[in-house]
């Protein structure tokens, strides 16, 4: 590619002239599935990517013919061509595969899940995982998404962002409550998520999960800037939170400084 060439595709209007919006459809109806939408009919599709039930009709029946989704006529679920998507992601950059190794140490350690997550939109996907013997009745696994405003993980990459970009980011959410004890009010995440800033960590108790809380830490680069965050979760009979807090948090932080020196060496 000549350099003329690459500084126009870096270029805003440039990419507004080029943007496919058949391509970002496409893309829309593939990551519309998930564990809740496994088999998705055509009205279906429609409604959780805002399309019309007629373009909908063409990214499935693309799909479909490419060999992304499968299809008994009625409903719709992807197909393991869908991998290639998430491989191209999970081969091609050096996070993942760097944390992997940390995490599993970690898990094995406490016999406890531990996650990297980064921030995508509204949520906190996840990138890495390593899953212990005491599972999470979620079944979180690689490329779940958490809402940011009452994850740990996410509550650490809002802290990451400057504070008047993470309220402007809050402010936009959709805020429900997944539980009783979910906080999602904009005054009390905003005020938590400015605690994180302060103290390095974020917490959660059974804001996601009744009987689960979750604790969180940041990765920065080498400007101290956030990319992502590493996380552990505990079921509530195992141990109280300031006994959690006081077990995993030195571990949790040792395990993100020796990702932090892994991915970004002097």
């Amino acid at each position: 590619m000549r350099k003329n060439e690459a500084k126009e595709l870096t270029d805003v209007n440039a990419v507004d002239r080029h943007f496919v919006t058949s391509l970002q459809k496409g893309l829309d109806v593939l990551t519309c599935f998930g564990r809740q939408h496994n088999r998705l009919t055509l009205s279906e599709v429609a409604r959780l990517t805002g399309m019309s039930p007629a373009s909908a009709r063409r990214s499935l029946l693309t799909l479909y013919q490419l060999g992304y989704l499968d299809s008994d006529g009625k409903r719709f679920w992807v197909q393991p061509r869908a991998l290639l998507v998430a491989h191209a992601y999970l081969s091609s950059r050096p996070m993942p595969s760097l944390a992997q190794p940390l995490l599993d140490a970690l898990s094995e350690r406490t016999r406890e899940s531990a996650s990297l997550g980064q921030l995508l939109d509204d949520d906190a996907i996840i990138v890495a995982r390593s899953t212990a013997r005491r599972s999470l009745s979620t079944g979180l696994g690689i490329g779940s998404r958490l809402p940011a405003y009452c994850s740990a993980l996410g509550r650490v990459l809002l802290a990451g962002m400057p504070a008047q970009d993470a309220l402007a980011r809050i402010r936009g959410m959709r805020r429900v409550a997944l539980t009783p004890q979910t906080i999602h009010s904009v005054a009390q995440v905003v005020e938590l998520v400015d605690r994180c800033r302060e103290d390095g960590f974020s917490t959660n108790d059974g804001e996601l999960e009744i009987g689960v809380r979750s604790m969180a830490v940041p990765v920065r680069d080498r400007r101290g800037l956030v990319v992502a965050a590493i996380s552990i979760a505990v079921r509530v009979e195992r141990m109280g939170m300031g006994e959690f807090r006081d077990a995993f948090l030195p571990m949790l932080n040792r395990a993100r400084d020796t990702l932090e020196v892994r991915l970004f060496p002097e």
